[in-house]
């Protein structure tokens, strides 16, 4: 070993210390911090609220309880990828394997029961190889064609399992509505599972839902980032919207899940993230999911076909750095900018060099996902030009659930002047929502 003086060691350690708590990304080292060669490993993101254990989710409470809801059924379940126990076992996989479970069908929803297609595609009816089911494709399917189906499974309760990510337009949460209309028509019984909102359920923000813009990523009022849980969002949905949808309420129970607060992030439930979808890879894509992914409907790409879904943004008529700059001068709390070039790998821009930024949360407690997203909006419509527009712009609309905004954004608005469009319906919204909070 090489003689080291002991003030090179000193120092050496020092530096090493002071890495520790600068941390990546080189954020400022606390006041006071000892730079020795022991110093504490950083501490957390004032945020992280780690639960002390695992949160258990409404499958794993209605195991506890030897599935004593599905006795005597012929039980159909909704279930995708990340439709798993705390070891990461599919649940289709655990109710067939239990001996008090009559498991007759599986169905698919938007990208497929295993989650191998992309977006706007889902998988044809099959049958699964693990289990023998039948899996239905039910994705957009709703009406007359979604009860022939559910008919012709020979079903006696329907089950929805899903993950969902906090945003209105991600489209699972509408394959429970339309379930949950064909189930009210049928007579079919519904259970539904609950799962963490992976971006806290503190409050509801953005525009709610015109009813006049209603598509698959969007069929009822609620607000662009609606702050509830899939059962919380299937007892509003059967109480608010059932009775002029489908003529009556559905028959509806949920299983409660156990140990989640509504301030948690994912990251504070002591899960594992599995992707729901092939762009959803980490918990932080679905925070800031609700502004970015309105970029869906203008000429920019949102990073699909990258590593970074939603958290790049960019084109290949903008300078990136420009428009960083001017995001980060409009304030965005909890929110970075830096300009990046990247190459997507899929249509619509694959294989082409694009110029853009990356939107980095900083502090999720007080970052702001459909702000920040309409800051985007403003500062990148400024940098483009009309040419900013997807197509006509209904594709906007319809993800905004607003036919307000984009004429304002052609106007210069910025994300105040925006969000006092939709105020007084988010307020209503706040008051319905309230009554059918579960924790």
């Amino acid at each position: 070993m090489t003689r080291i003086s002991r003030r090179a060691l000193a120092t050496r350690t020092s530096k090493l210390a002071l890495q520790a708590a600068v941390g990546l990304g080189g954020a400022m080292a606390t006041r006071g911090a000892a730079a020795t060669a022991h110093a504490a490993p950083p501490a957390p993101p004032p945020c992280q609220k780690q639960a002390t254990a695992p949160v258990k989710t409404g499958f794993e409470k209605l195991r506890d309880a030897n599935y004593a809801p599905l006795k005597g059924h012929k039980v159909g379940v909704i279930a995708n990828v990340a439709s798993v126990d705390a070891a990461l076992r599919s649940i289709v996989d655990c109710l067939h394997d239990a001996p008090s479970v009559q498991l007759h069908a599986v169905f698919g929803p938007e990208h497929g029961f295993r989650g191998s297609m992309r977006e706007g595609f889902s998988e044809p009816e099959t049958q699964d190889p693990q289990t023998g089911c039948t899996v239905y494709d039910i994705y957009a399917k709703s009406g007359d064609a979604l009860k022939s189906i559910l008919k012709k499974s020979g079903i006696t309760l329907l089950m929805f399992d899903v993950q969902d990510t906090g945003s209105r337009f991600y489209t699972y949460i509408w394959t429970l509505f339309d379930c949950m209309a064909a189930c009210a028509q049928l007579g079919l019984p519904l259970l539904v599972l609950d799962r963490p909102n992976p971006i806290s359920g503190t409050d509801a923000s953005g525009p709610v839902l015109d009813p006049a813009l209603s598509s698959f990523v969007g069929r009822a009022p609620i607000a662009l980032r609606h702050g509830m849980t899939v059962a919380e969002l299937a007892r509003l949905f059967n109480a608010a919207f059932m009775p002029a949808l489908a003529g009556k309420t559905a028959t509806l129970d949920v299983v409660r899940m156990e140990g989640w607060q509504r301030s948690m992030f994912f990251e504070d439930t002591g899960l594992t993230w599995c992707p729901p979808s092939p762009n959803m890879p980490s918990a932080l894509t679905a925070l800031v999911y609700p502004g970015t992914c309105l970029f869906e409907g203008t000429s920019f790409s949102v990073g699909r076909g990258t590593t970074m879904p939603f958290l790049y943004l960019g084109s290949a008529s903008v300078d990136g750095r420009i428009w960083a700059e001017q995001a980060a001068a409009a304030g965005c709390a909890g929110a970075a900018f830096r300009d990046v070039w990247f190459t997507p790998q899929v249509d619509p821009f694959k294989n082409t060099l694009l110029h853009g930024l990356h939107c980095a949360v900083m502090d999720r407690t007080v970052f702001d996902p459909v702000a920040t997203g309409m800051t985007l909006l403003s500062t990148g419509r400024r940098l483009a030009g009309p040419a900013f527009w997807r197509g006509n712009g209904k594709t906007f609309d319809q993800l905004c659930g607003s036919r307000k905004i984009r004429p304002l954004l052609d106007h210069g608005a910025d994300a105040t002047a925006l969000a006092a469009t939709w105020q007084a319906d988010l307020d209503r919204f706040r008051a319905l929502r309230h009554t059918h909070l579960l924790y």
